[in-house]
């Protein structure tokens, strides 16, 4: 720590969310850096092995200069340790630029797909593709045409998962088909696909071990989003997008694919929940730059 301030010599530092060394803040102390702790994050669980140490906690969190917090949870917590300066500006995760598409190959698969009906299965994980691929089945009949588009939480499991459903696979060259299940296991994808499909599902939330991917991605993106009950690893982000009206919760297959016939059926509902989602994901879109600000004032 002594080596590393020696040779850098801050004269303002900011520590992310939890990241909160006690070695490197009372080194940073006692030289006269200001600190502040930026996306600050606290859980309840954290906060009552924090409070078993009730002096060194407040040691800790009180050599923050300045608190910017994830949520007013997150603030409470931790002005209970000791937390000077604190507040809840907004939250960094919602402050990202939007996923990047090739715009020659999303202009090409938009031509290719016209208006289609469709809906996305984003970030799936084990037994969620046989999920999707059991509401297309379902709604196929209801919507000629349907195209559903499956995109494997990670790449390499898209030649497997295209064997068991029989589908056309992206990384393999395939383009979507005429109706049916597509394998969208292209790398770094993400961002051409939720400007090519409106309605989306948030992956590893039906799922028992599950805990929820990033809905954020998509909302920014303007997609009407729905997701199973097990959310908790995204808990901030899916009660923000749900208080907006732009993420729906289903408990089972049935209320899935209820969704997704409602949503395609309704296509000025799903714009006013994409538009929700949007809105509510862009909220802190300048938090970084006040960030930078606050840091700087820090300086001097």
């Amino acid at each position: 720590v002594a080596r590393f301030l020696d040779h850098w010599q801050p004269d303002a530092a900011a520590f992310l969310e939890s990241e909160m060394w006690p070695n490197l803040l009372a080194a940073s102390r006692r030289r006269g850096v200001r600190l502040m702790l930026l996306n600050g994050r606290l859980s309840a669980r954290s906060q009552a092995g924090w409070a078993r140490a009730p002096k060194f906690a407040r040691r800790v969190v009180g050599a923050f200069d300045v608190v910017w917090a994830q949520s007013d949870a997150d603030a409470d917590r931790l002005r209970a340790l000791g937390a000077r300066n604190v507040s809840s500006p907004g939250n960094l995760k919602f402050a990202a630029a939007p996923l990047p598409a090739d715009p020659a190959e999303l202009a090409r698969l938009r031509d290719l797909l016209g208006d289609r009906p469709r809906w996305l299965a984003a970030n799936t994980h084990p037994g969620e593709e046989a999920m999707a691929a059991a509401v297309h089945q379902r709604l196929a009949p209801l919507h000629p045409g349907l195209l559903t588009a499956i995109a494997p939480r990670h790449p390499d499991r898209g030649p497997p998962v295209a064997a068991e459903l029989q589908a056309p696979r992206r990384g393999a060259g395939d383009d979507p088909p005429s109706s049916g299940v597509w394998i969208a296991d292209g790398l770094g994808e993400m961002g051409l696909l939720y400007r090519l499909f409106p309605a989306v599902f948030v992956g590893k939330s039906l799922v028992t071990d599950g805990g929820g991917q990033n809905p954020l991605e998509a909302a920014r993106l303007g997609c009407a989003l729905v997701a199973g009950p097990s959310m908790e690893n995204q808990a901030d982000a899916a009660a923000i997008l749900t208080q907006a009206g732009g993420l729906k919760t289903v408990g089972d297959v049935d209320e899935l694919a209820a969704w997704v016939d409602a949503t395609l059926r309704d296509p000025a509902a799903r714009h006013t929940a994409g538009h929700a989602a949007q809105s509510a994901a862009s909220a802190d879109a300048d938090l970084p730059q006040r960030a930078a600000a606050a840091l700087l004032a820090l300086a001097g």
